[in-house]
């Protein structure tokens, strides 16, 4: 969980850092009324983003997971014994594919 918000808050900040460059001509005055809107459609879409990529890293971290042992709508008695035996073998079998 730790790790999904960290990879959310660097998207977020990396993107919110290539939306902060302007460009040096604007072919629209700054009283117009699109210009108050882009500012929201700009953050919802780094919002949209940021979202996005946490699901995708999370269903990405649950399917390996599930490819080691970890059956979420299985038999939960075990919980945290059996989610962390599936995290052991992810890491040995991603340390073991390291050269």
């Amino acid at each position: 969980m730790y790790r999904i918000r960290m990879a959310a808050m660097a998207l977020v900040v990396s993107v919110s850092i290539a939306g902060l460059t302007a460009p040096v001509a604007m072919a629209q005055t700054a009283a117009s009324d699109t210009g108050a809107s882009t500012p929201k459609q700009v953050e919802k879409a780094q919002r949209k983003a940021a979202r996005k990529a946490a699901r995708a890293k999370k269903n990405a971290e649950l399917k390996t997971l599930e490819k080691n042992g970890y059956q979420p709508g299985g038999d939960q008695t075990n919980y945290p014994q059996n989610i962390q035996n599936a995290e052991k073998k992810a890491a040995a079998a991603k340390a073991a594919s390291a050269p």
